[in-house]
C-alpha cells in the first residue's frame, strides 16, 4: 500500500481503522514512511460492498500489504486465509504485532517480494488478491504488468483481483494479462479496480 503524495486528506494520520466484520473500528499504526498511504475507509467501503460484505472461507493474498488495512479487513470479514505480503522489515514487524493484538489467527506475515510471492502460489486457486504497489514517477508499468500477470495465476478461475493503480487499465490491457475488467472507481488521482480471470481458452 505504499503510494506516491496521493489521497492528500490522509496525509498526518498515524492510525486507520477496519470499517467491518468482528475488527470493525480496531486501529492499524501508519508508519511515517515515505510513499506509505494505506486504502482509504472509503475505498474500501466501496470494495468491500462490491465483494459482499461476507467473506467467510475465502483464501484472499495481500501482495503489497504496507499497513495491512485490506487483507485484515478481509479477514476481519471470515476470510478463513490471508497472507499478508511486506517487503520492509519495520513494516513486517508492525504487521506481525497487529495480528498478535487482534488475535488473528487466519492472518500470516510473509515479508518478501508480492510478485514472486504470487508467482510462487501459481495454479493454488486463491479467492481474491489485493494488488496496490507503490506508483512511483513513471507509474511503475512493468511492476503492475507483471504483478496483475502473477496474481491471475494465483487465483482460481472465479476468483477475483482488487488493483489500485495512477490510471484505469482498460479491457484490452487487461486481456494481454488473462483477465477482464468487473467494477472501476476513482477517488483523487487512484483508480481502483475489481477484476476477473478471462476463461480459460
Amino acid at each position: 500500500m505504499r503510494k506516491s503524495s496521493s489521497h492528500p486528506a490522509n496525509q498526518g494520520s498515524h492510525e486507520v481503522r477496519i470499517i467491518g466484520g468482528q475488527w470493525k473500528r480496531s486501529k492499524l499504526p501508519v508508519a511515517e514512511k515515505p510513499g506509505l498511504r494505506p486504502t482509504p475507509s472509503r475505498v474500501r467501503e466501496t470494495l468491500f460492498n462490491w465483494l459482499g460484505q461476507d467473506l467467510t472461507g475465502w483464501r484472499c493474498l495481500d501482495a503489497f500489504a504496507g499497513t495491512g488495512a485490506l487483507g485484515l479487513e478481509a479477514a476481519s470479514r471470515g476470510a478463513v486465509e490471508v497472507t499478508l505480503v511486506e517487503q520492509d522489515p519495520s513494516l513486517c514487524k508492525s504487521l506481525q504485532a497487529t495480528v498478535q493484538r487482534l488475535n488473528a489467527h487466519s492472518v500470516r506475515v510473509e515479508r518478501g517480494d508480492g510478485v514472486a510471492a504470487l508467482r510462487q502460489r501459481g495454479k493454488q486457486g486463491l479467492d481474491l488478491v489485493f494488488l496496490d504497489p507503490p506508483f512511483g514517477d513513471d507509474g511503475n508499468e512493468l511492476l503492475f504488468g507483471a504483478a496483475l500477470q502473477a496474481a491471475r495465476h494465483a487465483v482460481a478461475d472465479d476468483g477475483l483481483v482488487y488493483l489500485e493503480a495512477p490510471r484505469a487499465w482498460d479491457a484490452d490491457g487487461l486481456a494481454r494479462l488473462g483477465l477482464q475488467p468487473h467494477r472501476h472507481g476513482k477517488a483523487g488521482m487512484v483508480h481502483f479496480h475489481l477484476l476477473q480471470p478471462l476463461p480459460p481458452q
